[in-house]
């Protein structure tokens, strides 16, 4: 099992290479060099807790996935996840907020860090309406739907499935959602939650099209390779939304932003490995429950984040209530596979 997670490792000498390095040449000192060294390393665990989930549904649709998308989503993807989302959105998040070039932006995070920082966490609130819209949306289309047959939490999922009848309800239960948060909101503060939220719920109905697009050849007839590729333009989006929150919350720990790239990024590379893991070791079939764990976490993380205006939860609480959600599917899923055992020689 220790195979999957080689470049894992590898990815953790670099990096606390890199934070060493990174840490000695703003503070001057081994004691300055050694604090980046355990901001790397916190921040590592915080990207792994919070996108543990993010692994599993990576894992569910990469099994759809032809051989050669499945092995571009995890080459390409990777470098846009390391450098894409954890370098170069930021970058571009302050470009946008300050009215700079993105030169001028690195250079602030260069040399300004604190400044790059407040530009950076100015810009939470369209961010966290975004992603978590986004998140909504992918737990939502998960439970609303009428072909769901196997269910984890019956009492609340089968209603669900059942209300998935309604064409497009979780739309409108998304827009419903961000309504009346937004109506809590100042009212300097509630064209930015709306437009972002809406900007979000776009994004997952464009990917979701073009997808569905992909999918059908000229024919008629469902083209796995073109449906592949709207898989790895959803899994890229959904990645994006996930690091929102890493990425954004990162910088209550440190100001640094190579310092987060690095701890993060070696984070991205453990999920990536899981990912791995759990698509050749068909997890999850062996574990029935496990992916409804997943969604659920993807909702509350959702939740959480179109919240956070009114209440800011931090990252590691965030990322433990995925972790515990996702480790109590995993436990009823050895529990009624046990009961199954032991109930088939009765049945015989």
């Amino acid at each position: 099992m220790l195979i999957y997670f080689k470049g894992s490792f590898i990815s953790i000498i670099i990096g606390f290479i890199l934070a060493l390095f990174v840490g000695y040449y703003y503070s001057g000192t081994m004691s300055g060099a050694l604090q980046a060294l355990f901001i790397t390393a916190v921040l590592a665990v915080l990207e792994v807790s919070l996108s543990f989930d993010n692994a599993i549904v990576n894992a569910i649709v990469l099994k759809e996935m032809t051989p050669v998308w499945r092995h571009r989503f995890l080459t390409w993807g990777m470098a846009i996840a390391v450098f894409g989302m954890r370098l170069v959105f930021p970058l571009a998040i302050v470009s946008v907020v300050g009215k700079i070039n993105p030169w001028s932006a690195l250079m602030m995070a260069t040399f300004k860090p604190d400044q790059y920082a407040h530009l950076m966490e100015s810009a939470h609130l369209g961010v966290s309406a975004f992603g978590g819209m986004f998140l909504l949306m992918v737990s939502l289309r998960y439970f609303y739907d009428e072909a769901k047959n196997v269910h984890w939490i019956a009492v609340v999922e089968r209603p669900f499935a059942q209300l998935g009848k309604i064409d497009e309800i979780e739309i409108g239960l998304a827009l419903l959602t961000m309504w009346i948060l937004s109506s809590f909101l100042p009212e300097g503060d509630q064209l930015v939650f709306l437009l972002a939220g809406i900007a979000g719920l776009f994004t997952f109905i464009a990917v979701d099209g073009i997808g569905a697009w992909l999918e059908m050849s000229q024919e008629g007839i469902k083209d796995m390779h073109k449906a592949s590729a709207g898989m790895f333009i959803y899994l890229e989006v959904l990645d994006a939304s996930f690091s929102f929150d890493g990425v954004v919350g990162a910088f209550a720990i440190t100001h640094n932003l190579f310092i987060i790239m690095i701890g993060l990024s070696v984070g991205a590379f453990f999920v990536r490995s899981l990912t791995i893991m759990f698509v050749e070791k068909e997890v999850l079939k062996k574990f029935l429950y496990l992916e409804h764990g997943a969604f659920y976490a993807i909702g509350f993380l959702a939740l959480i984040m179109l919240l956070d205006p009114f209440l800011h939860v931090p990252e590691w609480v965030t990322g433990l209530l995925g972790g515990f959600v996702i480790l109590t599917a995993f436990y009823w899923s050895i529990r009624c596979a046990r009961l199954e055992s032991s109930q088939a020689p009765r049945q015989q």
